[in-house]
């Protein structure tokens, strides 16, 4: 039954987005405020170029305790090299994946565009309708 359960089944796609030019405070507001781990980092044509997770904002955080000050712009703490999956992939091809890796959430793409992000919630979720 898991096996016919495809990443675009249970991927979200509604997503809140930053730019790199979003200040990181604000982007790590948007974190907290959505309830959510991750946010992908998108140009002006909503094309993929990074994601900035609450990894990131630990990063921010350190750097702000080291440097006496909190600032900087998504664009400088996001992750650029991201894994991504596509959203034909069966859900239990994805959560073999997050098993072999410490990322929480990957961009999901179908054919070559960026049409949302699957997390490990998501991968339990599909657990759950069986």
């Amino acid at each position: 039954m898991l096996v016919k359960i495809t990443v675009a089944d249970y991927m979200a796609k509604r997503l809140v987005t930053l730019t790199k030019d979003t200040n990181v405070i604000d982007a790590i507001k948007k974190l907290l405020d959505h309830k959510i781990t991750c946010a992908p980092v998108v140009d002006l044509k909503g094309h993929l170029v990074g994601m900035f997770s609450e990894k990131d904002g630990i990063k921010v955080f350190l750097e702000a305790v080291y440097n006496q000050g909190m600032s900087g712009k998504v664009g400088d703490y996001m992750t650029i090299d991201t894994i991504s999956v596509d959203a034909k992939s069966t859900i239990v091809d994805l959560a073999e994946q997050f098993q072999k890796s410490s990322v929480r959430s990957f961009p999901v793409f179908d054919e070559g565009e960026f049409v949302g992000v699957i997390s490990r919630v998501d991968v339990l979720r599909a657990l759950m309708t069986i």
